[in-house]
């Protein structure tokens, strides 16, 4: 990579969510590489504990699987100034999305409070079934609008971020099916390039029960596997989670200095028109159109892309017709995956997810193996693709990948996505560094200052300096604080743990003592440092759930 950019790019700056099976991003990642199917088969009792009906429990056409985030009921609803109330009524999905865009923002290293730019928000999320299965069923008939007016449609979930993060930027619902979250990282893209916003956070979520039924020829696969361009494909399972992206100009990443996963070089939106069997049918057309145009917005050819994160839902047509369209485009040899494989289709977070799985691959030069793929589809004919069954070590001399991501009803997104530049070269840290913690309460001061220790000691390669230089400014400061002084890692890694078991920071230095105080004080400098991925604040969430009446 020479560095040189032409003013159009977008970088990747933060990435966070929760996953079924994984609980964030570093996990997902090593999920994916270990070949975890992490699509869960409900027992009886699960799905009883579901309110799921027993006509449908019985049903020999239920599928009783899908992608399960756990703890989908807790919420850390003081941290937001949610009360108590409202949180029982509050959309999971936007409790979820709220909770992973704030990560996502400490995962950038621009905490909420701590950036002085305009920051947007796009996002999508599924609709509000917790309203449809809980809320609803517990009112009277005529009150449900009323439930519905504090804002927990998927309208308000952008709005509910901005007003909960304090964020002053665009604040855009997009709605388009499964495609929702990969069309909003390409509206977002758009708004940084237009100068509507500094940052901007896209994404989308999903929270989903498994109350769907296998239709021959349908979307949901009798097992609830995805068998992406297999012979034996028969569709997926539905799922939950959710995904955010943090991204800003590139020019501007680079002058803060900020840690980037990737560079967004082209994005494009489309739909397929009328061009297609019937309006849940997907079109050749429009899905080689907007790889087409997003590989021309990025200035490259199609022999620059080494790999394409598919839409891959594992239906026998759809797949068909998705590798159809990328063969008019790519004529070379292209590897193929679907992180639906893993996860099942997780519908509106589904375009985002697995945008998080490109970035990460162009990354770290490795490509996850498709799951459940034994014997290619006939109908895919003879293309030079190829579909991986462990993971692929990736040498190209710069990695670039396509994402795909289309919703019924025809809008189709498609981003390229290419490695981070390199690093540049500094010399070793040296000195005392100061790494200030704080967190709302005690517990959660303790519990962050044991994740860092972790992290660091995880991480050896990470420079002191960076961890400081991040902590101080990239952190919303509260109530209860402690301070760590540390020379090296090693040192850092053993203060923490001690700080982490309840050991009182004791500091020689004015100014830290004001900070530990409560004063306001100006954080000290550590010239060329820049911000790196560290542990977020540790929520402290409790239930809040409406049962189904029985």
């Amino acid at each position: 990579m020479d560095g040189s950019y032409t003013g159009d790019e977008i970088a990747i700056v933060g990435v966070a969510g929760r996953f079924p099976g994984a609980a964030g991003v570093a996990e997902l990642w090593r999920n994916l590489l270990d070949g975890v199917d992490a699509v869960h088969d409900y027992t009886e009792a699960e799905l009883r504990a579901l309110g799921l009906p027993e006509r449908l429990i019985a049903d020999p056409a239920h599928v009783p699987s899908g992608g399960r985030v756990d703890g989908v009921d807790g919420f850390d609803a003081g941290f937001f100034g949610v009360p108590a109330d409202e949180a029982v009524r509050m959309d999971p999905q936007q409790r979820l999305f709220v909770e992973q865009a704030w990560a996502c923002m400490e995962d950038a290293g621009h905490a909420p409070g701590s950036y002085d730019g305009v920051v947007g928000v796009f996002a999508g999320s599924s609709v509000n079934r917790y309203f449809l299965y809980r809320l609803l069923a517990d009112g009277q008939p005529d009150d449900w609008e009323e439930r519905l007016a504090p804002g927990w449609t998927a309208d308000y979930l952008p709005a509910q971020t901005a007003y909960r993060l304090g964020l002053t930027g665009p604040a855009v619902a997009v709605q388009t099916a499964c495609s929702s979250s990969l069309v909003a990282v390409c509206q977002a893209a758009q708004s940084l390039l237009d100068y509507r916003c500094d940052l901007a956070l896209a994404g989308g979520v999903s929270v989903i029960e498994p109350r769907f039924k296998h239709v021959e020829g349908g979307m949901v696969a009798p097992d609830g596997r995805c068998r992406a361009f297999d012979a034996a494909a028969q569709g997926a399972a539905y799922g939950s989670g959710v995904a955010v992206l943090a991204l800003k100009r590139m020019e501007d990443a680079l002058t803060d200095r900020d840690h980037v996963y990737g560079v967004l070089r082209g994005w494009a939106v489309t739909n397929d028109g009328a061009a297609r069997a019937g309006f849940a049918a997907p079109g050749l057309e429009g899905q080689a159109a907007v790889v087409a145009e997003a590989l021309a917005g990025a200035e490259l050819k199609p022999g620059d892309i080494g790999f394409v994160e598919a839409h891959g839902s594992g239906t026998p047509v759809g797949d068909a017709i998705e590798v159809a369209a990328l063969a008019r485009v790519f004529q070379g040899p292209l590897v193929l995956g679907s992180v639906k494989t893993n996860l099942g289709n997780l519908d509106a977070a589904a375009g985002a997810v697995g945008l998080i799985k490109a970035v990460l691959a162009v990354q770290t030069g490795l490509i996850p193996a498709n799951l459940h793929f034994k014997t290619k589809n006939p109908d895919l004919g003879d293309v030079p693709f190829v579909i991986p069954q462990q993971t692929v070590t990736w040498e190209d001399p710069i990695r670039r990948a396509g994402v795909s991501s289309f919703g019924l009803g025809g809008t189709n997104a498609h981003v390229i996505v290419e490695q981070p530049p390199e690093p540049p070269e500094r010399p070793p840290v040296t000195g005392r560094h100061a790494l200030p913690l704080s967190a709302r309460t005690p517990e959660a001061l303790s519990r962050l200052a044991a994740a860092l220790a972790a992290h660091l000691a995880a991480h050896p390669g990470l420079r002191l300096d960076d961890v400081a230089h991040t902590l101080w400014n990239g952190r919303r400061f509260f109530t209860h604080r402690t301070i760590v002084l540390a020379e090296d890692l090693p040192g850092a890694v053993a203060a923490l743990a001690k700080t982490a078991q309840g050991t009182t920071a004791r500091t020689d230095e004015a100014t830290y003592e004001r900070w530990l105080r409560g004063e306001p004080v100006t954080p000290p400098e550590y010239p060329g440092a820049h911000r790196v991925p560290l542990p977020g604040y540790p929520f402290e969430r409790r239930t809040y759930w409406s049962e189904i009446p029985r």
